[in-house]
């Protein structure tokens, strides 16, 4: 498959290729998100996932896919930095606020970043159409974001520093989705890059989470949290490894842009999963974000 991959770069086949991997991330993401904030403590949840995640990819790191180039050891200690940053910005902003608030604000600010990132990094550059596009989809995650804050009647309190902590969390959506893509360009084979990146980045959370679960005063049963990180580990697999392998194939940027459409199967997981309600002018706003996708992917 590898090679394969490798073959198709550039082409008309890979764009397209990638175009399907960046709305399979959108969904997947989506879910995954839904998973961290649902049932457990969010910060429980993401270390569940983490060691479930690093524990499966350890024998594929080891002994399937080739040892990684020597530049990549200094690519893999960036990104366990700012995938760790980011981890902590959001499950804190779990913390302080409601799924369907949270999520439209992080995956609204991480297009807008990563768009100019992409343009210093990679040299993309959008056509004016596609920067239409891009306005009309962060116009419509930012509304929905904004109508929640309205009318969302739980964690009031909190819900500023939810949107200040989301906010920032966005930014490192950017940051680690560009550097994510320079890493995978980096090595010669990308599922090098992808089993050592999840191997790596499942020490951090699962310390804390461990110590954060020692210290509750009523621990969740164990099977329904380890079904959970179980089935994130797999979601995160398809979910991140479907939109690296989209930047890999195509712009970074687009690929960004069209993963954030996320926010619209966000919503419905929302609603299904946990009780959120989702009304017509919701609807609207989520019409709005899917339009904008589309003007965006037509434009280039």
């Amino acid at each position: 498959m590898s090679t394969w991959l490798l073959a198709i770069e550039g082409t008309e086949t890979g764009a397209q290729l990638a175009l399907v991997l960046a709305v399979l991330a959108a969904i997947l993401h989506a879910l995954f998100g839904t998973l961290q904030k649902g049932r457990h403590d969010p910060w429980i949840s993401r270390g569940a996932i983490d060691i479930c995640y690093a524990v499966i990819a350890a024998p594929f790191a080891l002994f399937v896919v080739p040892w990684p180039e020597p530049q990549m050891w200094a690519i893999f200690a960036i990104a366990w930095v700012i995938h760790t940053i980011y981890k902590v910005l959001q499950a804190t902003a779990y913390t302080f606020g409601a799924f369907t608030v949270v999520y439209p604000v992080v995956r609204g600010s991480g297009p807008f970043f990563t768009v100019i990132g992409a343009y210093f990094v990679f040299g993309e550059v959008l056509t004016a159409v596609q920067i239409g596009g891009v306005a009309m989809l962060v116009a419509g995650i930012f509304g929905l974001a904004w109508y929640n804050l309205i009318h969302i009647k739980i964690d009031r309190d909190t819900l500023v520093l939810a949107m200040i902590f989301a906010l920032f969390t966005g930014i490192f959506v950017a940051l680690y989705t560009t550097f994510d893509a320079y890493g995978i360009r980096a090595t010669f084979n990308p599922f090098t890059f992808l089993a050592w990146f999840f191997l790596i980045d499942g020490i951090a959370i699962p310390a804390y989470a461990a110590v954060r679960l020692w210290r509750m005063e009523t621990r969740p049963t164990f099977a329904p949290l380890f079904a959970r990180g179980l089935m994130g580990a797999f979601i995160a697999y398809f979910s991140f490894g479907s939109i690296l392998m989209a930047t890999r194939l195509d712009k970074v940027g687009e690929a960004a842009v069209l993963r954030e459409t996320s926010v619209v199967f966000a919503a419905l997981f929302g609603w299904l999963i946990l009780n959120e309600k989702v009304g017509p002018r919701r609807l609207t706003l989520m019409a709005l974000i899917a339009l904008g996708a589309v003007v965006m992917e037509m434009g280039g």
